[in-house]
């Protein structure tokens, strides 16, 4: 009897088993999936990367391919679901055939859906070959018509005759790259500039923190134009792009470096920092081992609050015609043909990148601050 009250005791005298210690990353990313917008945000930030990724596998058409019989052609949008001659359903991909029709008022010709005519869709289809991502080549798209002598504009087409859908899903890659590449140059100068003004103070402080003032006194939008402006006007496509993008770093890295320089500042009277120094660590080991990694959570909310800045800079100045230009594409220059009463009137669909920029812009807004929530160390 005396053995079984032990083995009855033994179990709930037995030690508990500690969990593992949560590393930095692990404790913020148990505190952002508590954050459910910012985790919804997450994902759709990914979907839109997602697309700019695989744009010359998602797009239907090339996004300079025209067909000047089709200028302002309405969305056709796409079916699943029909009714067959008999009265039953059948299930298939499709689209509606267009109609012309005269505009007894402008005496002009329109385009009207014509449910009558139905255009099969085929899902990954046979096509011409291309470099997906300009690396792999392939021959399949995600989806195309049968016929390809018939029309195809999911989301409508634009004053060429030029599928929307298309030139919206490269227009993202290109938006979202530029995003992405200004705010990594961002990140570089503002942690080494202002890294550097933070740890060793004197006159370097005072000439970085001078400089990052006079530049934030000076109005944006017109320092944009003057610098995008200056860009000579024989310079490629991919010159103009790289241009933007270092443009768009400059600019955007005073902000950045303010907040890294205050933190030095505080962090370089700290004990571990004087340990290191005392153990005869260099400076550049103890700024890119100690220093900053002690506030990497808060460099990466930052970064990622940062990207919604870049694009809307990138959209406004290809919106005015001053940033990027034909034939690279990008949700800017969709939108400058948005610009005309008309367009508000007849061709209302030419406004989907800007709903694309607002979907975008929300949605890293939400997921910068749910990492920015996340990495409070008062908040855990």
């Amino acid at each position: 009897m005396a053995v079984d009250s032990m083995e009855n005791l033994a179990p709930a005298a037995a030690t508990p088993v500690r969990p593992a210690r949560e590393s930095q990353f692990g404790l913020m990313w148990r505190r952002f999936r508590q954050h459910k917008l910012a985790v919804v945000s997450l994902w759709v930030v990914g979907f839109f990367y997602l697309v700019a990724l695989l744009a010359e596998f998602l797009a239907p058409m090339d996004p300079s391919d025209y067909s000047a019989r089709y200028t302002y052609a309405p969305p056709q949008g796409l079916h699943f679901v029909s009714q067959s001659e008999d009265g039953g359903w059948q299930f298939g991909p499709y689209v509606y055939g267009y109609k012309t029709e005269i505009d007894p008022v402008a005496l002009r010709r329109t385009f009207v859906i014509d449910e009558t005519v139905k255009l099969p869709v085929r899902f990954f289809a046979q096509s011409e070959p291309y470099l997906l991502a300009g690396v792999i080549p392939m021959s399949i798209k995600l989806i195309d018509v049968e016929n390809p002598r018939d029309p195809f504009y999911i989301l409508g087409a634009d004053r060429l005759g030029r599928d929307l859908l298309s030139r919206l899903i490269h227009g993202t890659r290109i938006s979202l790259s530029i995003g992405l590449a200004g705010v990594t140059l961002s990140l570089f100068f503002g942690i080494v500039i202002g890294g550097f003004a933070g740890f060793y103070g004197g006159w370097f402080d005072s000439a970085v923190m001078r400089t990052v003032e006079f530049i934030r006194s000076m109005p944006t939008i017109p320092l944009w134009l003057g610098l995008a402006a200056a860009m000579p006007k024989d310079w490629s496509a991919l010159q103009t792009y790289f241009a933007i993008t270092i443009i768009l770093s400059l600019i955007g890295w005073t902000e950045l470096a303010r907040v890294v320089r205050g933190r030095f500042l505080s962090l370089r009277t700290e004990d571990f920092v004087t340990a290191a120094q005392l153990d005869g660590a260099s400076d550049w080991r103890i700024v890119t081992r100690h220093m900053v990694p002690s506030f990497t959570s808060h460099i990466i909310a930052a970064a990622t609050l940062a990207i919604p800045g870049m694009i809307l800079a990138e959209t406004a100045l290809s919106f005015l015609g001053l940033g990027l230009q034909a034939p690279i594409v990008s949700w800017g220059t969709l939108l400058q043909d948005a610009q005309n009463i008309r367009t508000l009137a007849t061709a209302p669909w030419l406004l989907a990148p800007g709903v694309c920029v607002v979907v975008v812009i929300l949605a890293l807004n939400f997921f910068g601050d749910g990492l920015r929530d996340a990495a409070d160390p008062h908040g855990r």
